[in-house]
């Protein structure tokens, strides 16, 4: 599953541009996502607990950009959806988990 991540033209546009909605925001690269879906320390909660649209969620680490993200992902075909530079109680299950 974490292997066939893939963006929509318009979701990747949406997460490129996390800035334009939210002042002072990180902008997410689509690359970025597909390398934290590869952390060997990542967290999979699929289903999310907070979809109820039966979406995946992804909490990885990207090197590339220096931090832990989260990810929303379909639960059918895994198109990525959104994601998020990880805060809060995601990200300290990922801490403590590694």
């Amino acid at each position: 599953m974490l292997d066939d991540l893939w963006w929509r033209i318009e979701d990747a546009d949406h997460i490129r541009h996390r800035s334009d909605r939210y002042p002072g925001a990180t902008n997410i690269e689509p690359e970025w996502t597909l390398e934290a879906a590869r952390d060997r320390n990542r967290i999979v909660r699929d289903p999310d607990p907070k979809s109820r649209t039966g979406a995946v969620r992804i909490i990885g680490y990207s090197e590339t950009a220096g931090f832990v993200m989260t990810i929303i992902a379909t639960g059918t075909d895994h198109a990525g959806v959104t994601a998020w530079p990880t805060t809060g109680g995601d990200l300290d299950a990922y801490e403590k988990g590694r």
